[in-house]
């Protein structure tokens, strides 16, 4: 390695650097974090260290000196936004486009001339066909976008050199290059959480910020918003409602493999001790859904969700082989019950199901038709009660006497407060409809 030109493209470094701090004196920590390893490529990050090929360097900065401001600064935000930490079994093109591109967005309305590009221009050209149909440009929803379009890979990967700045094969190759680097070693999981704490710090001096830049910061905020935002396990959220019961199943924690294996070595195959059938279990049994069949909610995402809810339900040590879910829809007024006993009828109600309603928003019907139930004793052991809508309706006034939960599906901010004795659960409409990365698709790098 040429320690001249090591020593020039550092020095290149740290003036990209510098140039951004005196602009961006919230990125101060984010900015400032990374060890700096030279290897052979252009430049990259995982996380922990900022990885730079010397030559790449020096050519760059010798044809631009605002190309690499800007590339300093998009491979930055990739951290801030946490883009590096999604698992390793998505579809690498694919999310890497969409983090360049919900990147590439913030930096261009920044509007800083130190980052000035001659990609802009076109860079907006493609954006503004995304627009049309995302309000908010983060990187989980331009993924879904591009995802539903399905676009051909010669058009992606098109985009692709258009919006590319950084190296982001360093976010699929694990431990070995974050371990290496000068500040000792750190797990992936810790790196994470480092930049989790940096996008929270950087959402709340930006919020401050944004007020003396305007609109500037906006897409900024959105994204920060986004990767901040509380995260949901809606299958641990529903396991919640379970009750306890008796299932046909060997209970190992009660069963003693030694006198069982004893007795058929010693006594002609005969065991000493039969385990026992039985195990107490916690599953649910007793279920209201009920959902918001307002003009304002969207038919197709109450089938998605119901069709969520029903997986999750149908689950092996989900539910009890007998079960009493009553799925309520409800506008101002009860439209229909269907009561579901078993998973060939909750089948068969999905294949038939109609939204009936769409009138105005009123939930107190619904908690006084199952306050009814409850005294007609429709319910043995009732848990829970999850409510799908929008949120603009009319609450109860006083707690009922089993759990609610009102779920919403966040495409935008603007999600209504819940009475105090209720739990508001926001979820994505990703997490709804499976366009974005579902669960078995990210891998937690621990």
């Amino acid at each position: 390695m040429n320690s001249e030109a090591d020593e020039l493209a550092n020095e290149i470094l740290n003036f990209s650097r510098n140039k951004l701090l005196v602009n961006l004196r919230f990125m101060d920590v984010a900015l400032s974090y990374h060890k700096r390893l030279a290897y052979e490529g252009t430049l990259g990050t995982d996380g922990k260290s900022l990885l730079y090929d010397p030559g790449f360097v020096l050519r760059t900065y010798k044809n631009s000196q605002e190309e690499m401001v800007h590339m300093y600064l998009h491979m930055i935000l990739h951290c801030v936004f946490q883009h590096p930490f999604i698992g390793k079994s998505t579809n690498e093109s694919l999310w890497n486009l969409s983090c360049d591109m919900a990147v590439e967005c913030v930096i261009n309305d920044l509007g800083m001339n130190e980052v000035s590009s001659d990609r802009g221009k076109k860079q907006k050209q493609i954006v503004s066909k995304i627009k049309e149909d995302l309000k908010i440009l983060t990187a989980e929803k331009i993924y879904a976008f591009l995802k539903r379009a399905n676009y051909t890979e010669q058009k992606i990967s098109q985009w692709g050199a258009v919006f590319r700045y950084d190296d982001h094969t360093p976010w699929y190759i694990g431990d070995e290059v974050i371990i290496s680097g000068e500040g000792g070693d750190q797990s992936e999981r810790q790196v994470k959480q480092f930049w989790e704490r940096v996008s929270n710090q950087v959402q709340m001096d930006l919020e401050v910020f944004s007020k003396q830049q305007g609109d500037k910061a906006g897409n900024m905020l959105q994204n920060l918003h986004s990767v901040n935002r509380e995260k949901y396990d809606y299958t641990a959220f529903l396991k919640k409602f379970a009750v306890s019961g008796e299932a046909m199943k060997v209970n190992e924690d009660e069963f003693d493999y030694i006198y069982y294996t004893y007795g058929l070595e010693h006594y002609a195959n005969m065991p000493l001790i039969e385990p026992l059938e039985y195990k107490e279990v916690r599953r649910i049994r007793d279920f209201v859904i009920a959902i918001d069949t307002s003009g304002s909610v969207v038919g197709e995402e109450v089938q998605m969700f119901l069709q969520k809810t029903y997986n999750i339900l149908m689950q092996e040590d989900a539910y009890f082989s007998k079960v009493n879910i009553h799925i309520i829809q409800c506008d101002a007024e009860i439209q229909e019950d269907a009561v579901i006993t078993n998973r060939n009828e909750f089948d068969e109600y999905l294949k038939k199901m109609t939204i009936r309603g769409l009138g105005g928003t009123d939930f107190r019907p619904v908690f006084r038709y199952v306050d009814q139930l409850i005294k007609e004793k429709r319910f043995r052991n009732l848990k829970g009660l999850i409510y799908f809508t929008d949120g603009y309706g009319t609450f109860p006034e006083h707690r009922p006497s089993y759990t609610t939960a009102f779920l919403f599906v966040e495409d935008e901010y603007d999600i209504p407060e819940v009475p105090p004795w209720a739990i508001k659960l926001v979820l994505q409409h990703e997490d709804i409809t499976g366009d974005w990365i579902n669960s078995s698709e990210l891998t937690d790098l621990n």
